[in-house]
């Protein structure tokens, strides 16, 4: 299980091919009356972004952030696992495992790793099934699977007896997963969005009926994607793996969606990031494997953090008040049962690391004082 390095290098020829495939988009209508993005992906952004993807888009620029990092690939449990392993500048630097989700991916990572590196070791690895760490008849895993991936590629592969963790989105679910089941390897968990369960009776305080009405809306209005994805994967993938077009709208509405963008697509996440993440779900053909933790999540018999178990390690989170959902500490405190650190900043949404990496660096390093 020796890491060998690793270098990202899209062929020429795949990029020639998304840009003709862009060139023939065929574009819906968009119901007439309708506020742009309340019905999904509004066209006169598309209409914008695709041109913009196709002629002006600079995928070599990013490739090269990428390749800036030191990557490596190992086989782990049947994945060849991508990751960066970006070495700490300090003293005795904590290694630190940072997890993404859906639909994000390393480069989720690309400014926040660097503010991170003068107390930590990072470890950033893509999830198996996403970007850099599929490959086509690989076996799909939950993130149950995923959480025991990491903690051999960090203790069994990469030496390293005990490591903090860091995560949002399945990044989170990831976090907590390693909490629960590698408690003695845990030095903390760090994570900006909480894998509480979605259901819960009787709210008795204000946060709790608040944090009914987010999930109210949430399941009604915002979950129609984790059901198609957790439920017919299959039949999605066909036109998200041959459409970069369809694969942009389906990826380009969770990003804005989902950040603190106040109307403005652009405003938290720029144009070039949202692109670089689309790119790479595209070239590595990944996008119906990252579908999987949502099947297995919906067809398994519990929730990852089963009821009655508790993640008893030192917990941290920090909450941006664009999160997609934000439970409040009383429901967290069930589950978590040793938060040492509870942030709740003024912006920001989803993609902490993206929208705001200096808040979330600060926050982490926080976390970690004090606690080897």
């Amino acid at each position: 299980m020796k890491p060998q390095p690793f270098e990202l290098d899209v062929p020429d020829s795949a990029l020639a091919d998304l840009r003709e495939r862009l060139a023939r988009t065929r574009f819906p209508d968009e119901p007439p009356g309708v506020k742009p993005w309340k019905t999904g992906t509004s066209l006169s952004y598309m209409k914008e972004l695709v041109p913009y993807w196709k002629d002006r888009f600079d995928w070599r620029a990013w490739e090269a952030k990428l390749n800036a990092f030191r990557q490596y690939k190992v086989r782990i449990r049947d994945i060849d696992l991508h990751f960066i392993h970006q070495p700490g500048t300090g003293k005795d630097p904590i290694p630190l495992l940072l997890s993404h989700g859906w639909p994000g991916s390393v480069f989720e990572f690309y400014k926040v790793i660097p503010l991170l590196t003068d107390r930590f070791s990072v470890v950033a690895p893509s999830l198996p099934g996403f970007g850099l760490s599929f490959a086509p008849g690989q076996r799909r895993l939950g993130v149950e699977e995923m959480a025991d991936v990491f903690a051999e590629l960090m203790t069994e592969v990469l030496g390293y007896k005990r490591f903090g963790a860091q995560g949002g989105d399945w990044g989170g679910f990831i976090t907590a997963r390693l909490g629960l089941m590698y408690a003695e390897r845990m030095i903390g968990i760090h994570m900006n969005f909480l894998p509480l369960p979605r259901t819960f009776k009787d709210p008795s305080s204000e946060e709790e009926k608040d944090w009914a009405k987010q999930l109210a809306y949430w399941l009604k209005e915002e979950s129609g994607y984790l059901y198609i994805q957790g439920t017919k994967p299959q039949t999605l993938a066909y036109g998200l793996t041959d459409s970069p077009a369809g694969l942009l709208g389906w990826i380009g509405e969770k990003f804005p969606g989902w950040s603190d963008s106040q109307g403005n697509p652009e405003r938290a996440i720029k144009r070039d990031e949202l692109l670089a993440n689309v790119s790479l779900y595209w070239f590595s053909g990944a996008i119906g494997s990252s579908f999987w933790p949502y099947y297995a999540r919906l067809h398994a018999e519990q929730w990852p953090i089963p009821a009655g178990r508790t993640v008893d390690v030192p917990a941290g989170y920090i909450e941006f008040p664009k999160e997609i959902l934000r439970p409040p500490r009383s429901m967290a405190s069930k589950v978590f049962t040793d938060i040492r650190r509870w942030t709740a900043v003024q912006q920001g949404g989803h993609f902490a690391a993206l929208e705001h990496p200096e808040v979330l660096a600060k926050d982490v390093k926080s976390f970690f004082e004090g606690l080897t």
